[in-house]
């Protein structure tokens, strides 16, 4: 079951990223896992998603939860897709790739969208305040990304509009608001530090980053 905390957390950081996407528009979840964020796509109204992953376990598991999942490798997926989907999410899934499957996957992923379609998707920081943890803390992490080597590597492959979110604390209640001032706080102390190190700041602090980009319009 869908933890409620999980359910506003999403909805407070990701529906805002889904605005202009149509209910019944084309959504495909990529490393989709046991299904969560397609729970939360479904009880937000988008009828028409499909999600993919490695894990034949996590697959029976979102599909005992009624979602269109399927045991897939992406790159052999996503061959076969060109031009289909409105919208593509990757969760937590990137990082889990090695930089010589990177440079083939985006190009994929920028096939496989609609024109003018968007891709969203989160990964671990390499930038954030403390990265060592989200680095190093999982074995399976192979490429760590910051904003500027994520948005050089989507350029390339032929994505615009690149926007970059933190993912952090929402003002959901009283603790939430607290949690969400000291952040900001720690944000402006951490700037004072890099401008006086690097002579520069940046925007983007959290451990994990979030990025919304669409396909380019030629």
């Amino acid at each position: 079951m869908l933890r409620e905390s999980a359910l506003v957390w999403y909805k407070y950081k990701y529906l805002p990223l889904l605005s202009g996407v149509k209910p019944n528009d084309a959504i495909l979840d990529l490393g989709c896992g046991n299904g969560d964020f397609m729970q939360f796509l479904r009880r937000n109204g988008f009828i028409n998603v499909k999600g993919i992953d490695i894990s034949p376990e996590q697959i029976n598991i979102a599909i005992s939860k009624g979602l269109n999942t399927c045991v897939a490798d992406v790159f052999d997926f996503l061959k076969t897709k060109e031009d289909k989907f409105d919208a593509i999410v990757a969760i937590d899934f990137i990082e889990h790739f090695n930089k010589e499957e990177i440079i083939n996957l985006f190009p994929f992923i920028h096939r496989s969208l609609k024109r003018g379609g968007r891709l969203i998707l989160q990964t671990p920081n390499g930038q954030g305040l403390f990265p060592q943890q989200v680095i190093y803390g999982d074995f399976t992490h192979l490429t760590i990304f910051t904003p500027d080597s994520l948005r050089q590597i989507l350029k390339i492959a032929g994505f615009d509009n690149i926007q970059f979110f933190e993912t952090g604390p929402i003002p959901k209640d009283i603790k939430g608001v607290t949690r969400l001032i000291l952040w900001r706080l720690v944000k402006v102390i951490a700037n004072i530090f890099r401008k006086i190190e690097a002579g520069k700041t940046q925007e983007i602090w959290t451990e994990n980053l979030i990025c919304r980009c669409e396909q380019r319009r030629d």
